[in-house]
Parts: structure tokens; C-alpha cells; sequence
């Protein structure tokens, strides 16, 4: 079993935050708008499959990017124009394909030009209208350019592990959970998350002291 907590969003809500402003909107992420997410029925293969090969294809148009930039990914194919893109605390939500470009996915292509990243590498599934991909890592790739998430661009090599989760409708993604280890990657840099929630915690019971 591979599971990736949210303790930047325990952070948040506790009110000591030691990371970097989130470019997406902070809240608390909601299920499936189906509320479905419980599936009790049998296993319906040709409905999974449908779903399996819309994420599939979707992935594998990511790689575009090297060649043919953004527009490349052909992000319109494969995403409902009203998708919701849930990311997790410390890169936040994005509404809709130019939220999710704006919010998240430029962003993260400009700082992270040379990710890679395989599906074969990880585990692909689906069950009915859900998809979902676990790879530890799942990618590697290089800080560059103009640094990311407030991490100062030093070509660090880093590694993520990261689990997602696709809700397809009418052959579109229309929601997708994106679960990251952030604490992770800020720890393979040598930047101590924990330990600075430590220090920002004790500078506020200072000045309530005072």
C-alpha cells in the first residue's frame, strides 16, 4: 500500500505555514461531484476499459511537450472544459484547462523542463468512471529555469512520489486528485519543513507572550 498524507494542509489549518504561497486555490477538497466514489457494483470491464485508455492516452500526450510545447499536449482532447484539477496543499486547486495551465502545469513545466516520467514504470488501473496511477517515484527531474514552488533554481536533481486519481465522464477527465509528496522533495534538498513549522510556531507564542 502506498499513501501520501497531507500534512502541508494539517499545516495550514493549524495556521503555521513554512512553505511558499500556493499559485491554486486553498480548500478543502471535495469527493467525486458524482458521489459515486464507492463503486458496489461488479466490475464492468468495458466501461473501465473507456476510461483506462482516455487517462492512458492523456499521459502519453504529455510527452508532446518536448517537441511542441504546451499546445502539444492537446490537453483539450483528453479534459472536460469544466475539469477540476485538485492539487495538494502548497500548489492548491485549479479550475477548468486554463486554470490548470496558468495554476499548475506551466509553472511546473518552466521549472521542471526535463521531467520524466513513464506510466509502464508505475501501476495503472480503473474501475468503472476511476482511474488511478502509483509509481514510487513516479518521476524524476531537475530544478532549473526560474525555480519552483519558492525553491530557488540550483539544478537539483529530485525524485517525486505522487499518487493520482482521474474521474472520466462522457470520455472526458472531468476531476483529478493529485496527491504529492512535497514534504519529500523539499527534504531531498535539504530544506526541513518540519523543522521550520517548529521555529514559525514558537516565534508566534513568542509574540503572544509579549
Amino acid at each position: 500500500m502506498q499513501v501520501v498524507w497531507d500534512i502541508p494542509e494539517v499545516m495550514m489549518q493549524a495556521g503555521v505555514w513554512p512553505l511558499s504561497i500556493s499559485l491554486g486555490r486553498e480548500w478543502h477538497v471535495p469527493g467525486p461531484a458524482t458521489q459515486d466514489g464507492i463503486i458496489q457494483s461488479f466490475y464492468d470491464k468495458e466501461r473501465s476499459d473507456v476510461s483506462l485508455n482516455t487517462v492512458a492516452d492523456m499521459c502519453a500526450s504529455l510527452g508532446n511537450f518536448a517537441e511542441g510545447g504546451v499546445d502539444a499536449m492537446a490537453l483539450e482532447k483528453y479534459w472536460h472544459p469544466q475539469c477540476s484539477w485538485y492539487g495538494p496543499s502548497g500548489i492548491g486547486t485549479a479550475r477548468g484547462i486554463k486554470g490548470f495551465r496558468n495554476w499548475h502545469q506551466i509553472p511546473f513545466l518552466n521549472a521542471l523542463p526535463n521531467r520524466v516520467g513513464d506510466t509502464n514504470k508505475g501501476y495503472l488501473f480503473a474501475d468503472a468512471d476511476y482511474v488511478g496511477f502509483t509509481a514510487w517515484p513516479g518521476m524524476g527531474m531537475t530544478i532549473s529555469q526560474g525555480g519552483w514552488l519558492g525553491i530557488a533554481p540550483a539544478n537539483q536533481k529530485i525524485t517525486m512520489r505522487s499518487l493520482d486519481f482521474w474521474r472520466v465522464e462522457n470520455g472526458y477527465i472531468r476531476e483529478n486528485w493529485v496527491l504529492i509528496d512535497l514534504l519529500d522533495v523539499y527534504n531531498q534538498i535539504g530544506v526541513d519543513v518540519l523543522g521550520r513549522m517548529k521555529e514559525l510556531n514558537k516565534s508566534r507564542l513568542l509574540n503572544f507572550e509579549r
